[in-house]
């Protein structure tokens, strides 16, 4: 058993190394696209966040600028709770684009940005699709929606999100309509992307319903509403992952704490549970938190996106995964 250990650490030290001597650099735009696709697990840290205090401007460029060099994959960028402006965004896009390339050599981490449209119905996710057109031509990766209670309002949440010239999944048998975004969307974001029109309207679509796609949507189930039709919503295709949201999830069930990291209430590990199979099922990544003392039991569970900002659990990852950095 112990030659049989020793041998195997020695065929993953090898790995490891060739895989060092292969690396030469980003094969796609969208880093956690990238990584998931190479099933490495991913790790973000936090751009805008609900408690932040204004910034200006400049602030934000500077701290953007600042952020290009994160030790993290992604940065998710809160605006269903943090200053809704998109001025603000676009600085920090900028500062993200004037400070890179990042460590990996990707032009800027992949931007995750939550909204204050929530998925409750078809009507709110229609009504509010311009915060969607909007954050996506500020050249973010990433949108997530937030309380994905009916799967109809997650196709126009898709429907949003894309361009009519993409037609993979459009008009099947309970599929998707075409995607209603514009021409002159294009012309700040394809500056972040460091593309042409031609190439950002190309590239600027949903993973993995188009494999070539840059964009990855995502889905917070994040009450009890939501958890009732989560294996439906989850499996809408133009998703790339979901999470439970604990938190909110917490707050519905009368759970004032918010927890999202052990020990949690009963109904919050069922739902954990039940998200994270559904999302097993429709072939989508799972977000859930990680800390240092949990966190290769949690990807080792089934986790691929590792909330909670913690370098020191994304570090201990890396290396249970063999993952070479600066990748």
């Amino acid at each position: 058993m112990k030659r049989l250990t020793v041998f195997c650490l020695a065929i993953l030290v090898a790995t490891v190394s060739v895989a060092a001597e292969k690396y030469s650099g980003p094969k796609r735009l969208n880093k956690v696209i990238e990584l998931l696709e190479a099933g490495q697990p991913v790790f973000y840290t936090y751009g805008a966040k609900g408690g932040d205090p204004a910034r200006t401007i400049e602030e934000m460029h500077a701290f953007g600028k600042s952020l290009s060099q994160t030790w993290a994959d992604a940065i998710m960028y809160n605006l269903e709770h943090a200053a809704f402006d998109y001025n603000l965004l676009r600085a920090f896009m900028q500062g993200l684009h004037d400070g890179g390339p990042t460590p990996s050599g990707h032009l800027t981490p992949t931007v995750i940005v939550t909204l204050p449209v929530l998925g409750l119905d078809v009507d709110t996710v229609k009504a509010n699709g311009w915060m969607i057109q909007q954050a996506l031509a500020a050249g973010v990766h990433s949108i997530h929606l937030c309380r994905a209670r009916d799967p109809e309002a997650v196709r126009e949440f898709v429907r949003q999100a894309r361009y009519p010239i993409h037609s993979q999944g459009v008009d099947l048998e309970g599929g998707l309509q075409e995607g209603i975004r514009g021409m002159g969307s294009d012309s700040f974001a394809r500056t972040m992307w460091n593309m042409t029109r031609e190439e950002y309207f190309t590239a600027a679509d949903v993973w993995p319903l188009n494999p070539e796609g840059e964009i990855i949507l995502g889905v917070k189930i994040e009450d009890p509403h939501a958890l009732r039709n989560c294996e439906s919503t989850v499996r809408v295709a133009g998703l790339g992952f979901c999470e439970s949201g604990p938190r909110d999830m917490s707050l519905s069930y009368g759970y004032l704490e918010g927890r999202a990291d052990p020990p949690l209430p009963p109904e919050i590990v069922a739902a954990n549970e039940r998200v994270l199979a559904a999302a097993n099922a429709a072939g989508i990544a799972f977000l859930n938190n990680v800390l240092p003392d949990n966190v290769i039991e949690t990807i080792e569970g089934g986790v691929d996106i590792g909330a909670g900002g913690n370098e020191e659990a994304a570090n201990i990852a890396r290396r249970h995964s063999g993952r070479v950095m600066p990748w």
